[in-house]
């Protein structure tokens, strides 16, 4: 018997952010009722579709949080607001934890007393740390290097502290979760309406196109004595609306009675630095100026997804699983943001 959903409204934190844009348009063709809280701190006022209800505020504002699901009777959360600048957290780590850490925990309180049922969280790779192993799966041991990966690994914690409270206890939470532990996010929306536009990103594919389109003139490589085939990082790159729409196969597998659950969301093949840069070369046949700089503290050698579980577990078939797809898709929205800036 097929699940009946009678609640289809879903609040969106960070729905106006570079990922959370892309849901909120996955969450739109899938026929629910996205509702974006965002403080516009990174995100954009035009990434959100026309028609669909904002409120500008703070995930951790609990009188707005109140206000919120008293008025909206919302029972699913899309938890993606939060810092995501590993390197920026080393040197400002209270930033991390007040806004990702601290402003969750608000946000799940406030979940349980409005009686959410269902709660997605964007977690990372981070959590991972420096592993030794080649393809790392939800259950390795994980020791975050940097305050981001930290401050995300705490609210898995506590989402897992409330779910063994929860089985527990006479009192039920009654919120279910599933946290998606993102690896590298990289390219734009097939419609050509959003994409990365945060200001000062410093991920790989969107620093490329940067300098693609003369937005920089380089490309910095930090490390190229990791011991890798080429010495430099790998990353397991994954497009954003693959990632997208795996927030909505988590929210059908919580619908069925799926168990609260943490699960990595990649593709499960590395790309090392200098194999961007050689796809990009061959895509466009334009040589990268770039210059070679020592490692930085918070950068691990090398992070690949075993995605098993989530590919067990869920019904989800990812589209976009090659690197001069996801490039190129990159590619051309830094071009069209470029004739509008």
């Amino acid at each position: 018997m097929s699940y009946e959903r009678k609640n289809r409204k879903v609040v969106v934190t960070g729905g106006a952010g570079y990922i959370g844009s892309h849901i909120v348009e996955e969450l739109l063709s899938s026929n629910y009722t996205p509702i974006v809280l965002d403080n516009f701190y990174s995100g954009n006022k035009w990434a959100i579709p026309e028609g669909v209800e904002v409120i500008e505020g703070s995930c951790g504002d609990p009188i707005l949080l109140e206000k919120i699901f008293n008025e909206t009777q919302a029972e699913t959360v899309f938890h993606i607001a939060g810092h995501i600048d590993a390197q920026e957290s080393v040197v400002n780590p209270l930033k991390y934890y007040n806004n990702n850490t601290k402003n969750s925990l608000t946000l799940i309180q406030s979940c349980i007393e409005h009686n959410v049922k269902n709660f997605i969280f964007s977690s990372t790779a981070a959590i991972y740390g420096s592993t030794t192993e080649p393809i790392v799966k939800e259950n390795d041991e994980h020791y975050p290097i940097n305050p981001y990966g930290r401050s995300k690994k705490m609210v898995e914690e506590f989402l897992e502290d409330l779910c063994t409270a929860s089985s527990s206890s006479e009192k039920s939470t009654h919120l279910n979760f599933v946290a998606l532990r993102y690896f590298n996010v990289a390219g734009a929306s097939p419609s050509g309406r959003i994409g990365q536009a945060t200001p000062g990103v410093k991920s790989l594919i969107k620093v490329v196109a940067e300098v693609h389109t003369g937005k920089r003139d380089r490309l910095s490589i930090y490390g190229t004595d990791y011991p890798t085939k080429d010495g430099t990082g790998v990353r397991d790159f994954i497009h954003v609306s693959d990632l997208s729409q795996a927030h909505i196969e988590s929210l059908a597998y919580l619908e069925r009675g799926g168990k609260s659950d943490v699960f990595n969301c990649g593709y499960g093949s590395g790309f090392s630095v200098l194999d961007v840069v050689n796809t990009y070369e061959k895509i466009t046949g334009n040589k990268l100026k770039i210059e070679k700089l020592p490692r930085r503290p918070a950068d691990p050698v090398s992070v690949i997804a075993d995605n098993t579980k989530i590919t067990q577990h869920m019904n989800w078939s990812y589209k976009y699983n090659d690197l001069e797809q996801i490039l190129k898709s990159a590619l051309t929205w830094e071009e069209q943001m470029s004739k509008i800036q």
